[in-house]
């Protein structure tokens, strides 16, 4: 094979995996569309805290920690690339997914998480160190920190005390922006609207299916606020809607516009913070070529109306559930 057909290739399976990405995350495209620019973001977790337990006692039956594991949290940021910087960071994580990679099986299950989740986190000095604990909302976790790679995996660290312990092994994180940066460069998506949202925008009517514009897709993933059903429940239900809405569109470009993946990390690479570098992003995606993408997993729970904010409380046996079914296997 010539030289110029294997980089056709390598192009063109290099976006089918980014597109691909597109069904498990509304921002992980963003996060494997790669460019060297990443490499100044590169910083590795410190390792957990916590020592995980290797065998466990489920339901009756011994299981162990399946091995070849690699996860890596997506975040998605409520603020802008350039609002808010080092230790007056107030960015929280509005959108929060886990996806747990299983190298030996080839497969990827994403885990999508509550923001209003309650959970144990650490409160941190302007030097970064630990400094006390609180339990808030998840997405708080995030406003500890320099609003970048420190206060990523702050949010990782209560992520894993969510998951009882489960290491973490990488972090994206992007800005709200990229949302209708990445709409109107694929032309928009076209879905049937869940809410109504004419107090937000008159043309978003319930029920009406429409192509949303860029501020409208950020809109319909975002708002809460003013609707029918304020819940962030809800709310997650359309993150999951748009983004099968936002594959189909994707795709149906992937197949004919190979320069795709290049102009596409262009416009993403400002809004990006990551600890994995250009290189490990690559490997990774030449991995999942042949994955299979698991449902995703919307942790289970209640939510009540707190004293100043909604508060979300994971359901403790679908917690365990998820855990056991994603991180453990059943010993031989």
């Amino acid at each position: 094979m010539s030289i110029q057909k294997n980089k056709k290739k390598t192009r063109a399976t290099t976006l089918r995996i980014a597109i691909a990405a597109l069904a498990a995350v509304l921002l992980f495209t963003s996060a494997f569309l790669f460019i060297k620019n990443w490499e100044k973001d590169y910083g590795r977790f410190e390792e957990s805290v916590k020592e995980l337990d290797s065998d466990l006692i489920y339901n009756e039956k011994e299981y162990e920690l399946r091995g070849n594991l690699e996860s890596i949290l997506v975040l998605g940021l409520d603020k802008f690339t350039n609002e808010d910087s080092g230790y007056n960071n107030d960015k929280q994580a509005d959108f929060l997914m886990l996806l747990v990679i299983d190298h030996s099986a080839g497969v990827c299950t994403p885990i999508h998480i509550n923001r209003d989740s309650m959970v144990n986190m650490d409160i941190l000095g302007v030097a970064g160190e630990k400094i006390g604990t609180v339990k808030k909302q998840i997405a708080l976790s995030h406003t500890y920190g320099n609003g970048r790679e420190v206060s990523c995996r702050n949010v990782a660290n209560a992520v894993e005390g969510l998951l009882l312990g489960m290491e973490i092994d990488h972090y994206v994180s992007v800005t709200m922006e990229a949302v209708p940066v990445f709409n109107d460069f694929i032309g928009g998506v076209t879905l049937e609207i869940l809410d109504d949202f004419t107090s937000v925008d008159k043309s978003m009517v319930k029920g009406e299916k429409i192509k949303l514009s860029g501020e409208q897709a950020l809109k319909y993933v975002r708002s809460r606020q003013g609707l029918d059903d304020p819940t962030n429940d809800s709310r997650m239900y359309r993150q999951r809607q748009y983004l099968k809405a936002l594959y189909e569109k994707a795709y149906k470009l992937a197949d004919t516009d190979e320069g795709f993946i290049q102009r596409a990390a262009l416009k993403m690479a400002d809004y990006i913070v990551s600890d994995c570098s250009a290189n490990k992003l690559e490997s990774l995606l030449e991995k999942l070529t042949s994955y299979e993408l698991a449902e995703i997993i919307n942790i289970q729970g209640e939510t009540v109306e707190g004293e100043e904010f909604m508060e979300f409380y994971p359901d403790e046996d679908f917690v365990e559930k998820t855990v056991v079914e994603c991180f453990y296997k059943v010993k031989n």
